[in-house]
């Protein structure tokens, strides 16, 4: 193959196979190469969906994560290794992806995000993708992402169980206060390390994660958008549910009450531990 115009020839041969997908191409690839991505959580989902999107060659690699790496980890979560036991999970997960392709501009992002913090993390990223595993992370990255227009991927596992969407409410396509207008009361849902999960399932969701992601950036083929996916692994079986745009929604409906992001520990009453993989809920 000859050089595509702009490329260097390592990037030609690193992108051979996008290169040669008319839905993709040298004008596609260009765009990943000048898109950003944020990732909340480097954890189960957020391992294979952001290795998938620094493989594809996404320009730049936010991760937003305060937790340390555990022996528990290790099972699910591919960015580390039994040696990164102990460091931070973002330090862990830059040097993996800096070493995946050094193309892509990692961002380590070692903060609490909270309603101080959010918009200013996520204002230089073009799309938020959501593996967090507490529902007050969730309302606000729901929230935030609304308020700054930005379209943002969710998913979440339990056990063999995951869920696929993708919210882009500030046009009018729904969030996902429009799926669960109010969060569980405290202990209803149990997280993964009360429950389980099982160690493939984070890679299934978060690929696919990062495909939606992708194909948004290069606005190619139908995006999860008004669409909820629930998978189940042990029969393998894949169930979508039509997820419109609640006009009674308080985020994004016709008489909306929330203007402002909130103390969402407070209203969620549990604390935001670390953002690193999701309930299946």
């Amino acid at each position: 193959m000859a050089p595509a115009k702009g490329f260097t020839p390592n990037q030609v041969a690193r992108y051979a196979r996008h290169l040669i997908l008319p839905e993709v191409g040298g004008a596609g690839q260009r765009k990943l190469l000048s898109s950003s991505v944020l990732l909340l959580g480097a954890g189960g989902l957020g391992s294979p969906a952001s290795m998938y999107l620094a493989a594809a060659g996404v320009g730049k690699i936010g991760i937003v994560d305060f937790d340390r790496v555990d022996a528990s980890n290790l099972q699910r979560q591919l960015l580390h290794g039994t040696n990164d036991i102990g460091r931070l999970k973002v330090e862990s997960a830059a040097e993996t992806l800096r070493n995946l392709n050094p193309d892509v501009e990692v961002v380590p992002i070692n903060e609490h995000l909270n309603s101080e913090t959010a918009m200013r993390i996520f204002q230089p990223y073009d799309i938020i993708v959501d593996g967090t595993d507490n529902f007050p992370t969730r309302y606000l990255a729901n929230d935030a992402a609304h308020f700054l227009a930005k379209p943002l991927v969710h998913g979440s596992i339990l056990r063999f169980e995951g869920r696929l969407a993708m919210f882009d409410s500030a046009k009018g396509t729904g969030c996902y206060r429009c799926l669960f207008p109010e969060p569980p009361p405290p202990g209803e849902v149990q997280s993964c390390a009360e429950a389980g999960v099982f160690g493939v399932l984070p890679g299934i969701i978060g690929s696919m994660m990062a495909f939606e992601t992708i194909k948004y950036l290069l606005n190619i083929g139908r995006p999860m958008i008004g669409r909820y996916l629930l998978f189940e692994g042990e029969d393998m079986t894949f169930r979508e549910l039509k997820l419109p745009h609640s006009k009674s929604c308080p985020l994004c409906g016709d008489n909306p009450t929330v203007h402002e992001l909130i103390d969402y520990e407070a209203w969620c009453g549990t604390a935001a531990m670390e953002p690193s993989e999701a309930q299946a809920v």
